[in-house]
C-alpha cells in the first residue's frame, strides 16, 4: 500500500498483511478497495447553514465547484470551507464533516476498519485518525462520534442521522431577506439583559426576544476580525428614522469592504418604508434598495433596526437573523466579507441621554462541537467619521419617511413629555445634534423637517 501523505507512526497488521500507519487512511485507499467511488457532486459540508459541495476525483482529490480548487485531503477542504465561513476557525475535522452521499466519511472509514481488523474495532479506533486530523478530533468530536465505538455499524450510522436530523430542525432556518426578515415582538417590559454565559443550548420555552449583552474580542482572547468606519450622515439618518414610530423599524447599510486593508467603510443607510409585518411590499423595497446600491456603486455591508424603547441589545432572534446575513454576504466568494449589524435605542427608558445608543455587533458562530447553541455577539469598535455637510441623499430620504410615518397611528407624538423637563422633538434634536456636520447650509431645512414633525404630531 502506498503511504499516506502526512508521514508515518505506529504500525497495525491487517488480516491482508497490509501496512497501516496513524495518519494512513486516505481518500486513495478508499477509493482502490471500492468502498467509495469517483464522481461529481458526491461530497458535501454542511457548516452554519452554509453547504459546500465538492466533486471526488479518482486519485482521491477534492475539486470544490464553486471554484474548481482542488484539495488533498477532506481536512483541507473542510478547512478552507470553514474559515470562509469562521474566520476564526483554525482546523476542519476533514473527515467528520465532509460527507459522501449524505453520509460522513468517517461512517466509511470505519467500514473500511471492520473489514480489515484483527484486533476490536475499539482498539483500532483509539489508535487511528486520519490525514492529519489527530489533534482535531479532540477538538471537535461530538456526542455522535464518541458513542460509536461501542455500536454496531448500521445502528451507529441510523443514530448518526436521526441525530444530524434534530439538529437541523433545531437549527436557525435561512431567512430570506425581505423586510431584513426580521419580526421582533416589541418586549412589554425591559427585564435587564442576560450575559451569553448564561444562556446554554436553544430551549424552546426560551423567549426569542430575551436581550443578551455584548461581548469584547479582548475577553475571549480574539481580535476584531475586521475595521469599521462609519459616516455621521449614516448615523444621522438612522437615528432620525428610529426615532419617527413606536414600532420597530429596519434599513440596511451599504459601503465598501478593502480586503487589503481588512476596512469595512459604511457610506449610505437605506431605510426600508415598509411595515415588518407588510411581506407583499417587502420583495418591491428590497428591489429598490438592491439598485439604490448599483447605482452608487456601494455592496450591502450590514442591516440596522430599532428596539424603541428597550436596550439596544440584540435579542436571541437578533443573534440568529444576524447570524443568517453574515452566511448571505458571504456567499459563494472565496474570502471572507463582513456584515455588520446596528441597533439604536432611541427611547430607552432607562436613559436621560439625549443622543440615542447605538450599539454596533457580529455574532462569533458557535463551537462547532455545540451546533445547536447561539452565536456571541460580539462589540464592534467603529470609528467616527464626521461629513463636512449633509447630502442631498440624506435630506431626500428624510423627507420620504417624513412623508411615509407623519399619517401613521404609531407615529410619536412629539409635542409630548419624554421626560419632566424633555419634550419627543427636543429628544430627536438633542440626539442628532452630535451627528450634524456643522456646514450650516443644510440647517433650514432641518428645522422645516422639524417643524414638520411637530405640526403631524
Amino acid at each position: 500500500m502506498e503511504e499516506a501523505e502526512n508521514g508515518t507512526a505506529g504500525k497495525i497488521h491487517t488480516s491482508r498483511g497490509t501496512l497501516l500507519t496513524r495518519r494512513g487512511i486516505t481518500l486513495r485507499v478508499l477509493l482502490k478497495d471500492k468502498v467509495i467511488q469517483a464522481g461529481e457532486g458526491l461530497l458535501s459540508i454542511h457548516y452554519l447553514g452554509k453547504t459546500f459541495v465538492g466533486d471526488l476525483l479518482p486519485d482521491g482529490k477534492i475539486r470544490w465547484q464553486e471554484t474548481n480548487q482542488i484539495f488533498n485531503s477532506p481536512s483541507a477542504w473542510a478547512t478552507h470551507c470553514k474559515k470562509l465561513v469562521n474566520p476564526a476557525k483554525k482546523s476542519g475535522c476533514g473527515w467528520a464533516s465532509v460527507k459522501y452521499k449524505g453520509q460522513k466519511l468517517d461512517q466509511y472509514k470505519t467500514m473500511w476498519l471492520r473489514e480489515q481488523q484483527q484486533q476490536p474495532l475499539q482498539t483500532m479506533e483509539t489508535n487511528l485518525a486520519s490525514e492529519g486530523e489527530d489533534e482535531d478530533i479532540h477538538e471537535e468530536e461530538d456526542v455522535e462520534n464518541r458513542g460509536r465505538k461501542n455500536s454496531k455499524l448500521n445502528n451507529q450510522v441510523k443514530k448518526v442521522e436521526e441525530e444530524n436530523k434534530k439538529l437541523q430542525t433545531k437549527s436557525p432556518q435561512d431567512s430570506t431577506l425581505r423586510d431584513n426578515g426580521h419580526s421582533v415582538k416589541k418586549p412589554v417590559k425591559d427585564l435587564g439583559p442576560v450575559r451569553y454565559s448564561e444562556i446554554g443550548s436553544r430551549d424552546s420555552g426560551r423567549d426569542p426576544c430575551t436581550l443578551v449583552e455584548l461581548a469584547s474580542f479582548i475577553s475571549v482572547n480574539k481580535f476584531q476580525p475586521f475595521n469599521v468606519a462609519i459616516s455621521s450622515n449614516v448615523l444621522l439618518l438612522v437615528d432620525f428614522h428610529c426615532h419617527l414610530t413606536t414600532s420597530e423599524v429596519v434599513g440596511y447599510l451599504g459601503g465598501r469592504w478593502d480586503t487589503s486593508t481588512q476596512l469595512l467603510t459604511i457610506l449610505r443607510a437605506f431605510p426600508c418604508r415598509i411595515r415588518l409585518s407588510d411581506k407583499d411590499s417587502a420583495s418591491a423595497v428590497e428591489e429598490e434598495i438592491c439598485q439604490s446600491l448599483f447605482l452608487r456603486g456601494l455592496s450591502l455591508v450590514g442591516w440596522y433596526h430599532s428596539h424603541p424603547y428597550a436596550r439596544p441589545l440584540p435579542s436571541l432572534q437578533d443573534i440568529d437573523s444576524q447570524m443568517d446575513y453574515q452566511l448571505k454576504l458571504q456567499g459563494t466568494t472565496n474570502s471572507f466579507q463582513p456584515c455588520l449589524a446596528l441597533i439604536c435605542g432611541p427611547y430607552h427608558q432607562g436613559s436621560s441621554n439625549l443622543e440615542s445608543k447605538m450599539s454596533p455587533f457580529w455574532v462569533l458562530p458557535p463551537p462547532e462541537q455545540k451546533p445547536n447553541d447561539y452565536g456571541m455577539p460580539m462589540e464592534v469598535e467603529m470609528t467616527y467619521v464626521q461629513d463636512t455637510f449633509l447630502t442631498s441623499d440624506v435630506l431626500h430620504e428624510m423627507m420620504l419617511l417624513l412623508e411615509y410615518y407623519k399619517t401613521a397611528s404609531d407615529i410619536v407624538k412629539f409635542k409630548d413629555k419624554w421626560n419632566e423637563q424633555t419634550t419627543y422633538l427636543d429628544k430627536v434634536k438633542g440626539s442628532l445634534a452630535n451627528k450634524t456636520p456643522k456646514d450650516q447650509s443644510s440647517f433650514k431645512v432641518l428645522e422645516h423637517i422639524y417643524n414638520q414633525l411637530e405640526a403631524c404630531s
